[in-house]
């Protein structure tokens, strides 16, 4: 395994196994479920959506490059992607949060 993976695989072992010790309540037994659920979620949500964000705003800047002229009808469709993509990242932190609150 590359330097990479084994610290990402570190990082969300670490954010998997603390989620759940910060949702216990007051020494009773521990519901791993949503906590595991909710850091997941989180997490693939962030994670999708900054590839997705990444894979806009080059497509676009590409475009605006190779056509000057028409970056002006490039910029508008480019910040809704961006917006619609953002809002789908806070719809799973949302989502998330209702899990864990149960």
């Amino acid at each position: 395994m590359n330097k990479k993976l084994q610290t990402a695989a570190r990082v969300g072992a670490l954010f998997v196994l603390s989620t759940g010790l910060a949702l216990a309540d007051d020494g009773a037994a521990a519901n791993w479920g949503p906590g595991i659920g909710a850091g997941l979620a989180v997490g693939l949500a962030a994670l999708g959506g900054s590839f997705g964000q990444g894979r806009t705003a080059s497509a676009a800047l590409e475009g605006m490059a190779r056509n000057p002229e028409a970056a002006g009808k490039l910029q508008t469709p480019m910040v809704l992607g961006l917006v619609f993509t953002e809002t789908l990242t806070l719809f799973a932190f949302a989502i998330a949060f209702l899990l864990t609150s149960k």
